[in-house]
């Protein structure tokens, strides 16, 4: 099938205008403080990357994001223990948090969000069902921020909820 090149409409954006506010509000304040951003993915295969790079001038403060999404990259990912996702789970708080931290160490950011969970259909279990999604955001001279969250809906509301999410947290460790 051939593309006619023009996949959106005049004005229309990949992203629902809340989200790319959301960015354009996290990547002013990132500006601000001079301070840049990175982010690690699972469960949404880069789309916090892609939201926050869709805002003009995001090259200033978003260093790089990594999309880890085979469940062996899940769980050792950016330098997180093995016995980690062991114990816990690839999908877990714990690993979420480690690879917030991990991301520190492996970029040029002083601010990193990570995000894991289950979108669906598939996946979950009876401790954190499909639509469980873990955000952890983490900074050189702060404290671990990190929610659980359960959304509802289709697999692709489940990951926009928790690219608003995982925004909204990152935004908070910058403002921290």
């Amino acid at each position: 099938m051939a593309s006619t090149g023009n996949f959106l409409n005049e004005g229309e954006t990949i992203f629902p205008a809340e989200l790319l506010a959301a960015a354009s509000a996290a990547l002013d304040a990132a500006k601000r403080k001079g301070i840049r951003l990175a982010a690690a993915e699972t469960v949404t295969a880069g789309l916090v990357s892609a939201c926050l790079t869709s805002v003009s001038g995001a090259s200033q403060v978003f260093d790089r994001g990594y999309v880890l999404y085979h469940e062996s990259a899940k769980a050792t990912g950016l330098g997180v223990a093995e016995e980690v996702s062991a114990r816990h789970g690839a999908v877990s708080a714990e690993v979420t948090q480690g690879l917030a931290e991990g991301l520190l160490s492996n970029s040029g950011a002083a601010v990193t969000v990570a995000v894991t969970g289950y979108a669906g259909p598939g996946g979950g279990n009876a401790k954190n069902p499909v639509g469980t999604i873990f955000i952890a955001a983490a900074r050189r001279d702060a404290p671990l921020l990190a929610e659980r969250h359960v959304f509802s809906g289709s697999r692709d509301n489940v990951r926009l909820e928790a690219v608003a999410a995982a925004i909204r947290l990152l935004h908070r460790q910058i403002d921290a």
